[in-house]
């Protein structure tokens, strides 16, 4: 594993037990980060943190503002600095075709992918602004970009947080706080497990690779994205897709 300068950099991870949060954290103690994990499991959040050894970690609903901002503040205080945000939180919802999809399941899925990432970046943001420095990076899909069957709200949720991405980014053009977001195809991740077998051959299949890609992966290049290093990329998607991308 190369070493990322992420040095004393204080970093906001979002979903951070999961499988690709959990990874991204990992990668980041190991380049020097300070790092904060969110998730709205206390347990877990709390676990992961013990694990890793994490500078701090929080119960966090990404859907709610007010949990969202007094979780800021509270990072804030502790460390006078905020430096970076990873929105990993996210959930891929039910399966099935649109005209038997659950209104109630995909404004879930909306509101977790897609809402609560726009409340982290704009309750964050002005911290960001304060020192006009910072990174930003989200985890969309492609899915987003491509569309599966029977997967309308998570391809709508990852699509749009491409466009927010873009249009953050172009907000924040005039600091130095650059925003990308990466488009993974198929992770080893809870979420992966959690679809059926005919679903999980139907991603894995329009792999080239032949492979779905590992967490630590998606961590390497998250972790580039967060570092100085990436100073001229902004409002972009890094595509992560074993071959899968086509544009």
């Amino acid at each position: 594993m190369n070493k990322l300068d992420l040095q004393d950099r204080v970093c906001v991870i979002t979903g951070g037990s999961g499988g690709i949060g959990f990874a991204i954290a990992e990668r980041f103690i190991a380049s020097g980060a300070k790092v904060v994990l969110w998730d709205v499991n206390r347990e877990a959040v709390k676990a992961a943190a013990e694990k890793l050894r994490a500078s701090f970690a929080s119960k966090v609903d990404v859907t709610d503002q007010k949990s969202v901002a007094a979780a800021a503040a509270e990072v804030h205080a502790r460390f006078r600095s905020i430096d970076v945000l990873i929105n990993a939180a996210g959930i891929n919802g039910s399966i099935g075709p649109v005209e038997s999809y659950s209104i109630d399941d995909w404004r879930r899925v909306i509101d977790i992918n897609l809402t609560g990432l726009f409340i982290c970046c704009r309750e964050v943001v002005p911290y960001l602004r304060s020192t006009r420095h910072g990174r930003i990076v989200n985890l969309s899909s492609m899915g987003g970009k491509d569309g599966n069957p029977n997967q309308a709200a998570y391809g709508a949720s990852k699509a749009g947080v491409i466009a927010l991405t873009k249009s953050l980014g172009k907000e924040l053009a005039d600091t130095e706080i650059r925003v990308n977001c990466v488009t993974p195809a198929a992770i080893e991740s809870d979420m992966l497990q959690k679809m059926t077998p005919e679903q999980r051959g139907f991603v894995l299949a329009k792999i080239p690779l032949g492979r779905p890609g590992r967490p630590d992966e998606v961590a390497s290049m998250v972790a580039w994205l967060s570092t100085e290093e990436c100073s001229f990329s902004t409002g972009a998607a890094f595509d992560l897709s074993g071959g899968r991308a086509t544009y």
